[in-house]
């Protein structure tokens, strides 16, 4: 078996095992309880059934939806929610409605009737305050499948199992744009593994990208946009490279405005494509035309792809992202600056590696900070190797515009209300695959490492999903065996289908972790045949010159 087959093998096991953990989370979330997924769904049900795109603010919540949520108990809190709301009753003590009871979608429920009003907060729906394109493709995505006039719980797993088509290119991607920018050095393929199978190390990327969310298709756009870069970087400057980084980048502009954070990234590309081997500023004294031009080219495809949409915003509304909801709190003073760092890094921390639920479950602060600790040392390693510094610099330009760009309005926030709000590590990615790849380019693991390191994500990831299950089903009186009947009588699917997922997801890790035991078997013999054979082929061209004695 050659190398470059074990690793075609080794990253579709770890491309499996990243979606059949996505899988189980989109099974193990109750209904509507990942971040604004009510309205995300109603969005989706507006478009599906013919309705408009209301100007932000002026969207309402439809009568299937308002039900919907009364019917999956959303108003409850679970029992390991960090803090319980004193008059609620308990999730673990609300009865999960029977199937043939539940809610159907139709066409007479789907839309806000004609003369409805907002009555609260959670009766408006300010997605609209975002392009529609991501709705626009989950209804296509609904009436394909024949799921838009079904029971809300099937329709809500139908659209969950939508994002996990768009989640499913993200490791291949992350693991072509760290082959791009290492080439055939023998450390390439290793490092493509680990960035692959980097995901499994941030649970909470799996948790909210197989809930309904227009997260999905910017993170998906926002690892198409980073191995575009990375050909960049290694100095394709063609055309269609050009061509493809602005559609790529205007399907994320007609998805959500997280998208613009990757423009500094394709500038600066192409600023420094090519020339890390050569004196930058007399290449770019040479070459600064045909760069330029292409800067327009991309410039040009992703304003008309997507990005007229916020010039449109500013010309109608008046600005280039609206606000979609009423502000909800009465303003007070603010505690400082102090206050809002350690709240903010705190929050911002937590939630990108395990804010579980409705913001509701979070993992013990030992896991989020160590989390954070590694991510940092790895980029620093990343950073300080000489042949990668200037490419991974680029990388990180994404992720580090979109940490500022939400600190910043989160700021702007606190200084007008005393509210913190709007900080989730969810933002941040649409540079998850960067992330992943500098990570990768840090830790450069020999290939006999790899399979410890895809093992420990998804020890990582089975970890996750029980803390969320036993957080999120299992009562303070409860056994094992009730949160499990609870879960399945919340779920559309039997038990018999949720032993099944389940089981896929335990079969997925040991095919990849096996499959990359085979890779690193097979390329530790192929670098000891290579050596060997280099060996042989300088002692047959030195042999009676002298030169070996």
């Amino acid at each position: 078996m050659r190398e470059s087959a074990g690793y075609r093998a080794a990253l579709a096991a770890i491309t499996l095992l990243v979606v059949t953990v996505a899988g189980c989370w989109a099974v193990l979330t109750p209904a509507f309880r990942a971040p604004d997924e009510p309205q995300h769904v109603n969005s989706v049900l507006r478009l599906a059934y013919g309705g408009d795109w209301p100007a932000p603010g002026e969207a309402l919540m439809g009568p299937a939806m308002i039900l919907a949520r009364q019917e999956a108990a959303l108003q409850s809190d679970i029992p390991g929610r960090h803090w319980i709301r004193i008059g609620l009753v308990p999730y673990t003590e609300v009865d999960p409605l029977p199937d043939d009871q539940r809610l159907r979608v139709t066409a007479q429920n789907a839309l806000p009737w004609p003369g409805m009003s907002a009555t609260a907060v959670d009766t408006v729906d300010q997605m609209t305050q975002h392009p529609p394109l991501y709705y626009a493709a989950a209804a296509t995505w609904l009436h394909a499948t024949g799921t838009a006039d079904a029971r809300w719980d099937q329709l809500l797993l139908s659209l969950r199992l939508f994002d996990l088509l768009l989640l499913a290119p993200l490791p291949l991607l992350a693991a072509a744009t760290v082959r791009t920018m290492l080439g055939e050095r023998p450390g390439a393929r290793p490092a493509a593994l680990v960035a692959a199978a980097g995901v499994l190390f941030v649970p909470m990327s799996a948790h909210i990208l197989s809930a309904v969310t227009n997260d999905a298709l910017v993170t998906l756009t926002g690892a198409v946009l980073t191995w575009l870069v990375a050909r960049v970087l290694t100095g394709d400057l063609r055309w269609p490279t050009a061509a493809g980084l602005g559609v790529a980048l205007g399907i994320g502009l007609l998805t959500k405005v997280m998208a613009a954070f990757a423009v500094p990234m394709v500038v600066l590309a192409y600023v420094l494509a090519g020339v890390a081997a050569r004196p930058v500023l007399a290449e770019l004294r040479r070459t600064w035309w045909p760069r330029a031009g292409r800067v327009l080219v991309v410039g040009v495809v992703a304003f008309a792809a997507g990005g007229w949409w916020w010039l449109r915003n500013l010309l109608v509304h008046g600005a280039v992202q609206p606000v979609g909801i009423p502000e909800r709190w009465e303003p007070v003073p603010n505690e400082g600056i102090g206050h809002f760092t350690t709240t903010v890094v705190t929050a911002f921390t937590r939630s990108f590696f395990g804010d579980f639920g409705w913001l509701e479950l979070r993992v013990p602060p030992a896991a989020f900070w160590g989390g954070a600790a590694i991510v940092a040392v790895l980029s620093v390693a990343a950073l300080v190797r000489r042949d990668s510094r200037v490419h991974v610099t680029v990388l990180l330009l994404l992720p580090v515009a979109l940490w500022a760009s939400v600190v910043l309005n989160a700021w702007n926030h606190y200084v007008q209300t005393g509210w913190i709000t709007a900080v989730q590590g969810r933002y941040l990615f649409a540079g998850l695959a960067a992330l992943a790849v500098v990570t990768a380019l840090g830790a450069r693991p020999p290939a006999r490492a790899v399979p410890w390191i895809v093992a420990g994500g998804g020890v990582v990831a089975a970890a996750s999903l029980a803390f969320a299950f036993h957080g999120m089903y299992w009562g303070p009186r409860d056994s094992a065996a009730d949160a499990a009947a609870r879960l399945a009588g919340w779920s559309p699917l039997s038990p018999g289908q949720l032993v099944v997922a389940g089981v896929l997801a335990l079969m997925a890790g040991g095919l990849a972790v096996g499959a990359c035991v085979r890779f690193a078997v097979v390329s530790t013999s192929t670098r000891v045949v290579d050596t060997a054979a280099a060996t042989a082929s300088t002692a047959a061209t030195t042999d009676g010159t002298g030169a070996s004695v």
